[in-house]
């Protein structure tokens, strides 16, 4: 059931048609947030503290908001409102990669954008595609970007960044207690039995493998109009060439093939013979 339309007032606007932006841990959806930031009219946000506290605990344990849609609506409509606040220093928390992307300096003080003409809020917090259910339905007129990127390449990225992996720590592992896990990638029992014995890359490859199912959920539940999903091999290839990238046309699916983010023939059972 869609969630009721809700009016959201930050710095004394209406928040319509907030713009999100998901995909798995390195599948480019830091470049759209960028290019969003940077773009006028928008406040786009990446990791505010007080979306990444919402967000992870949500992502990390859906049981939370199961039969309790409206409030956690409620919970993330708040904490959307706080991190779009714009202030003198609303911008002292965030962090790096969302001060980066404003152009501002380690020690500079002040927001990262002008009220004035301010007319589109967004975010592209990292992992905002593992709570895309609840987030829909706290936002229910939301633009959805999503990034699909191929899980090979994905798999060794998230190898290779060290954030990523704290999350495989014991302390922060809870397969055993939350089921099914968005999270890490279990959705079956036989991925839960597997999962003490797998290795690091299957681990991300199984949290990669959940993505492209959201994603395509995400493909079939939302109208036309409002989601629009980017390929990352698209998105780079005109500047890696050299071109100027071409406007975006009508949607892509998520069908069968490389081409669609599916993951390679037989990927699920490599993973689980690691």
């Amino acid at each position: 059931m869609p969630s009721a339309r809700h009016i959201l007032i930050v710095n004394s606007r209406s928040v319509h048609q907030p713009v999100f932006v998901v995909g798995a841990p390195h599948s480019g959806a830091d470049l759209i947030g960028r290019a969003l930031k940077a773009s006028a009219g928008f406040h786009v946000t990446i990791g505010q503290p007080s979306v990444l506290r919402t967000v992870y605990a949500f992502a990390r344990r859906p049981s939370m908001y199961q039969g309790r849609a409206k409030a956690a609506a409620t919970v993330i409509r708040d904490a959307f409102a706080q991190g779009w606040q714009v202030t003198p220093s609303s911008c002292l928390e965030c962090t790096r990669e969302c001060r980066a992307a404003a152009g501002l300096s380690a020690g500079a003080v002040g927001p990262c954008v002008e009220l004035r003409g301010l007319e589109t809020f967004g975010d592209a917090s990292p992992d905002l595609i593992y709570c895309a259910e609840a987030l829909t339905y706290a936002f229910p007129d939301a633009r959805i970007v999503q990034l699909i990127r191929d899980g090979r390449d994905v798999v060794a990225s998230m190898l290779a960044d060290p954030v990523v992996m704290s999350w495989y720590r014991p302390s922060f592992v809870n397969v055993d207690t939350e089921f099914p896990n968005p999270f890490f990638g279990i959705e079956a029992e036989e991925d839960r039995d597997q999962w003490p014995r797998l290795s690091p890359a299957a681990r991300c490859a199984l949290r990669w493998r959940w993505s492209v199912r959201l994603a395509a959920r995400l493909h079939h539940s939302l109208p036309t109009g409002q989601l629009k999903t980017i390929r990352y091999e698209h998105l780079l290839r005109p500047l890696r060439a050299g071109r100027r990238p071409r406007p975006p046309g009508r949607r892509t699916g998520c069908g069968t093939g490389r081409r669609t983010g599916r993951p390679p023939r037989g990927a699920a059972r490599a993973c689980r013979a690691r």
